[in-house]
């Protein structure tokens, strides 16, 4: 059995929609999540993650804070029947919405949609990824409203 480490990034793009602060989140299948991908080679962390963000959502931020990491593993079979384990590491960002519309997403997303935090934190499937949303929804809060 052979074991990867995978590194990726993501982000929690936000905006405020009069008095109300909405997340962008993607479904993939029957999963809500938030956008995340791969770091390429030659490419920095925080740059990954708006890069994903974009890819995944369309819509594009100017990056606010660090939010943190989240690490799991997990294994797949190859189709020779090989078993690969996988060691991610995944590295979030707050993201202020700048532009782009959420129909503007890439084909790997089955759907791309703004929730109001509420509704956004009882949408999300993983745990690790609602606790990013929490320290996403605290530093917002911090924030002057505007």
């Amino acid at each position: 059995m052979r074991e990867r480490r995978e590194l990726s990034a993501g982000g929690v793009v936000y905006r405020r929609n009069g008095r109300a602060i909405e997340v962008a989140l993607i479904r993939t299948g029957k999963r809500w999540g938030l956008p995340k991908g791969h770091v390429e080679r030659g490419e920095g962390i925080q740059e990954a993650a708006c890069r994903e963000v974009l890819e995944e959502t369309g819509l594009e931020g100017e990056v606010i804070a660090k939010l943190g990491e989240i690490s799991y593993r997990y294994a797949y079979k190859k189709a020779g029947g090989e078993v690969v384990r996988v060691f991610k590491r995944v590295h979030f960002y707050l993201l202020r919405w700048s532009q782009g519309e959420v129909r503007g997403h890439e084909y790997e997303v089955d759907e791309a949609r703004w929730f109001a935090l509420e509704e956004a934190l009882d949408k999300l499937t993983y745990a690790t990824e609602l606790k990013m949303l929490r320290q996403a929804i605290a530093v917002i809060e911090k924030e002057q409203p505007g």
